[in-house]
């Protein structure tokens, strides 16, 4: 699997999510910002590493859209998303342990996260 990104692997990204038990794995970042600059080579190795979730780089300046009505306050910021059930969203520590753990201990019928997102997941099959 790989860490797509919706502009320019859509056709790809559309594909892996069109799979029903499909989590997508996404961080939303911007180019100016050096943290995720240095955050996304982890997450290119986690794409690879656990090709089970559908991995998304998302720069909320080239897809903004995909933010609804929130804002993006801190980065990294990410969301995980099994089929329409928001299961995280926040802004997490730039280290990518903490995100496999959460990987790790997450359930697709665990506790939904209320936001102000739209479906990510959709608006990207759409795309």
């Amino acid at each position: 699997m790989s860490l797509f990104v919706p502009a320019t692997d859509g056709a790809a990204l559309r594909q892996a999510l069109a799979k029903p038990d499909a989590w997508l794995v996404a961080c939303f970042c911007a180019a100016w910002c050096n943290t995720c600059t240095e955050y996304r080579p982890k997450m290119q190795a986690l794409s690879e590493a656990r090709p089970q979730h559908v991995y998304a780089w998302i720069d909320i300046e080239d897809e903004p859209e995909l933010l609804g009505d929130e804002d993006v306050e801190n980065f990294p910021t990410l969301l995980i998303q099994a089929g329409q059930r928001v299961l995280f969203y926040g802004p997490m520590l730039p280290h990518i342990g903490h995100l496999e753990r959460m990987l790790d201990n997450l359930a697709a019928n665990g506790p939904v996260v209320g936001t102000q997102l739209p479906d990510v997941a959709e608006l990207l099959r759409r795309a």
